[in-house]
Order: structure tokens, then C-alpha cells, then sequence
């Protein structure tokens, strides 16, 4: 989890200040939490999840697999549509030559 809050920091363009000053911490009390040196308090990782456009949730275990392909398929449908979703076919495809004509 800390790796994904990081990550998720990270692509907002954020430094550890600019996310402390955010949600009221002090830089190396981010730097801590993300290294795991502190275990950050509830509501404090609460603002810091929040912050960042997300949110914790509680998922049934075994429901957990499910839960994650979801979250896969979203990743993976994103990062497509970042690199520009390409049609099935053109709208402009020149037209087929078919055996009628040729004669």
C-alpha cells in the first residue's frame, strides 16, 4: 500500500511537501509513512488516501480477487486511452475490390 500511495503521488506530479502541506504533515512525516519507519494514524492516512483522489474500503477477503481484476482491467483500459484509443476500422478505408469490378 505504501508503494501504491507513493506511486499515486508521484503521478500528480507531487513532492512529498506539496502532499504535506496538503493535508497538514510535515515533509518527513510523508517520507516516514512512505518508507514505513511510521505507521500513520487512521484518520491521517484517511486525508492522505483522500488527498491523493482515492479512498480505503473494506472488501469482503473473498471477494478480494474479483475487486482486483476490476482494478487491473481499469488500469489497463486507462493507459490505452492515454496512448489513444485506435477505431476497428477507418472511416475513410478505401473500398475493397470485389470480383464484380474487376470485369
Amino acid at each position: 500500500m505504501r508503494e501504491e500511495l507513493k506511486q499515486a503521488r508521484l503521478r500528480r506530479g507531487w513532492s512529498q511537501r506539496e502532499l504535506g502541506r496538503r493535508i497538514g504533515l510535515p515533509q518527513m512525516h510523508i517520507s516516514g509513512i512512505e518508507s514505513g519507519k511510521i505507521v500513520p494514524r487512521f484518520d491521517t492516512l484517511l486525508d492522505y488516501v483522500r488527498s491523493l483522489d482515492c479512498d480505503l474500503l473494506l472488501i469482503p477477503r473473498t471477494l478480494v480477487p474479483a475487486v482486483l481484476a476490476l482494478v487491473r482491467e481499469h488500469k489497463t483500459s486507462s493507459e490505452s486511452a492515454d496512448e489513444g484509443d485506435r477505431p476497428l476500422y477507418a472511416a475513410n478505408e478505401e473500398k475493397r475490390e470485389t470480383k464484380e469490378d474487376e470485369i
